[in-house]
């Protein structure tokens, strides 16, 4: 005759060892142990310290991933130097959501035309950012932006109007950015527009990524300097 050891179905054996271990997972809840690394310091950044100025770094990283880097003297020097961008190229019209850079660009004589729904890609598209990450090169974007979703991912020529104090060091101070620009009320998409891959998967090398496969412009001024 079996005993009841044997008898027992596979169920009930899995029924069993579960109880077991939620028992122990509710012992330990109850009766929790103390941190062993309660001196662990995770607020400092980990991230050796740039040599160069953040805007510098900044735009060294953004070369070197393939984007295009035009520092600008002031507002107004950056105005003319997209005018001349544009003239260039023979570029006659930007998508741009934004009232005060569509202003901007119609000042300098460039036409300006609203993202909707029914436009699947733009030939050039004008925007401000969030913030620029100089350890990555990076462009930050949101939902939130008047220029809403679409812009950044659907033109063949992304320019991004940008200013020295929208620079930061890293991803964690930009989000850190955010939260305080935003309080709980964060945007719905958050983008962090990138070159190259900082992963080495790859032969232990860093690996090209386009994001859009198109041009990207970042013209960068410092508002508090004198026309």
């Amino acid at each position: 005759m079996k005993s009841k050891a044997y008898g027992q179905s596979e169920p009930l054996k899995e029924s069993t060892t579960r109880e077991k271990v939620l028992k122990k997972v509710r012992h330990a809840l109850l009766e929790p142990s103390d941190n062993p690394f309660a001196d662990l310091d995770i607020e400092s950044s980990v991230y050796v310290a740039p040599s160069e100025e953040k805007d510098i770094q900044f735009a060294y990283e953004l070369v070197k991933w393939g984007g295009r880097f035009i520092y600008c003297q002031s507002p107004t020097d950056m105005l003319n130097k997209v005018k001349a961008l544009f003239s260039e190229n023979n570029w006659e019209e930007a998508c741009c959501n934004e009232e005060l850079i569509a202003g901007l660009l119609k000042h300098a004589g460039i036409k300006t035309y609203k993202n909707n729904s029914s436009s699947f890609t733009n030939k050039v598209g004008v925007t401000s950012c969030e913030c620029l990450i100089s350890r990555t090169g990076s462009i930050l974007v949101s939902s939130a932006q008047e220029s809403g979703r679409k812009i950044p991912f659907t033109s063949e020529i992304f320019i991004v109007i940008a200013f020295t104090s929208q620079v930061v060091d890293d991803i964690r101070q930009a989000l850190d950015m955010i939260r305080k620009k935003y309080g709980p009320k964060l945007p719905s998409m958050l983008s962090i527009i990138s070159g190259n891959s900082r992963s080495s998967d790859i032969e232990n090398i860093m690996v090209p990524v386009d994001f859009t496969g198109k041009e990207l412009y970042i013209f960068m001024a410092d508002e508090e300097s004198v026309d």
